[in-house]
């Protein structure tokens, strides 16, 4: 029998955390509960939860403190949520590699919906990507159900990049800052032209399937059709 997935919720509001407990719970999740922010790395290194809801003002340790922290170690799903939401803090939470943000107060029932598209994606998309499409850092060769993918370098790196992180957005200065480590000044519109060559090469080469997406007002993302 396969085991419940576990979801870790981070959040000072008892209350809050009990409701959202117990709607996970009733869709059959295992959930798990913390109130304080510096607590939550010595627990996840112990418990490796399946998803984490974050919220971003938390005693102890804030929630971006606690979320860097996480996603230097741990490539854990989280859905940050916090009742700030001026744009910045709405920003910051996505481009540091959040798979999702909400804000409070929310319905628990739309937030248990959101984490089971979170989790489908990433089960679905991982073990498709594991499969389908690979890639040699050393030679740079690069083939998807098969089918050989010619990239130049940029579009190999750019590839890699996406593709580790099935699902999530990033930012067109995220990816030009790893495409180009030596900070020359390049427009946001290269990001883009890099793009659209990419998905023309692998459309080509996997019947069709759009694999990057565009996430408007964001940025991009890999995920399996």
């Amino acid at each position: 029998m396969r085991e419940e997935k576990l979801i870790l919720i981070v959040e000072d509001e008892p209350a809050l955390s009990e409701v959202l407990a117990e709607y996970l719970q009733a869709a059959s999740y295992r959930t798990a509960c913390l109130y304080r922010g510096d607590l939550v790395q010595a627990w996840v290194a112990q418990s490796v939860p399946d998803l984490i809801v974050l919220d971003l003002m938390l005693p102890g340790k804030d929630g971006l403190t606690v979320f860097r922290e996480l996603r230097a170690e741990h490539d854990i799903p989280v859905v940050m949520a916090t009742a700030r939401v001026d744009e910045i803090d709405r920003l910051i939470g996505l481009e540091l590699g959040a798979d999702d943000y909400i804000c409070k107060p929310y319905s628990p029932r739309e937030l248990v919906v959101r984490i089971k598209n979170i989790l489908r994606r990433s089960s679905a998309g991982d073990s498709a990507i594991s499969v389908g499409l690979k890639l040699d850092p050393m030679t740079l060769h690069a083939s998807i159900d098969g089918r050989a993918l010619v990239l130049t370098p940029v579009e190999f790196k750019l590839l890699s990049l996406l593709s580790d992180s099935v699902g999530r957005i990033y930012s067109r200065q995220q990816l030009l800052d790893h495409l180009y480590g030596d900070h020359r000044v390049v427009s946001e519109r290269t990001v883009d032209s890099h793009i659209k060559n990419l998905r023309r090469k692998l459309e080509a080469e996997s019947d069709g399937q759009d694999l990057i997406k565009s996430v408007y007002g964001m940025g991009y993302k890999f995920e399996r059709d």
